[in-house]
């Protein structure tokens, strides 16, 4: 493993995580409903999910996926409809006044970890990444490497985007629209929720 390939799978990885799709879309709305400790909360669970995802790559989960094709579309299942609650759960919750206490805190965790869980295209993105990326047969002591990189590189990212939304400005300009941007955010997991359930 090379310095020239860690780099090449961390310019990969922010690409992947600034583009749309739940992960990004749920920390997003997190940090600006509930404050920058919700949202890094909810950081972290997609980046433990996520590296984790990483390593059960590099261990070689996807052969597994495609060997016992019902297990993947379980989880995939699972993953739409876990989705599809989250949607619903924001438009009703859309009129309500913001949570201040710090149970929401720990639920943003949950659900980061959760929305992350229930992806199982991500361990196949990720080898398709890193098969892509890095040497067929690595060491273990590489493998943990990866996912330790993994797991600093998206918890720094959304701590960034989450103080950054949680700021006052923004905070201000979310609370005057918040009926209509959670109602777009719930459109919006929704569809991404019955695509996950309708793709092949």
């Amino acid at each position: 493993m090379t310095i020239e390939q860690i780099i090449a799978f961390n310019v990969t990885l922010l690409a992947a995580i600034a583009s749309p799709g739940p992960a990004f879309l749920v920390l997003v709305r997190t940090s600006l409903a509930r404050g920058r400790r919700a949202g890094i909360a909810t950081g972290c669970g997609l980046a433990v999910m996520a590296s984790t995802w990483t390593l059960m790559a590099l261990l070689g989960l996807d052969a597994i996926f495609r060997l016992v094709p019902w297990l993947y579309l379980a989880a995939k299942i699972a993953g739409a409809l876990y989705l599809l609650y989250i949607a619903v759960r924001t438009w009703r919750s859309a009129r309500n006044p913001i949570e201040t206490d710090a149970a929401p805190a720990k639920r943003a965790f949950r659900d980061g970890l959760i929305i992350n869980f229930l992806n199982p295209k991500s361990v196949l993105f990720a080898a398709a990444v890193l098969v892509v990326i890095f040497p067929a047969a690595m060491p273990l002591a590489d493998k943990a490497f990866v996912m330790a990189n993994h797991l600093v590189v998206e918890i720094v990212v959304y701590a960034i985007l989450a103080t950054t939304l949680s700021t006052t400005a923004v905070s201000r300009q979310y609370l005057r629209a918040k009926v209509y941007l959670d109602r777009a955010a719930a459109l919006i997991l929704g569809a991404l929720g019955l695509r996950l359930l309708v793709s092949r």
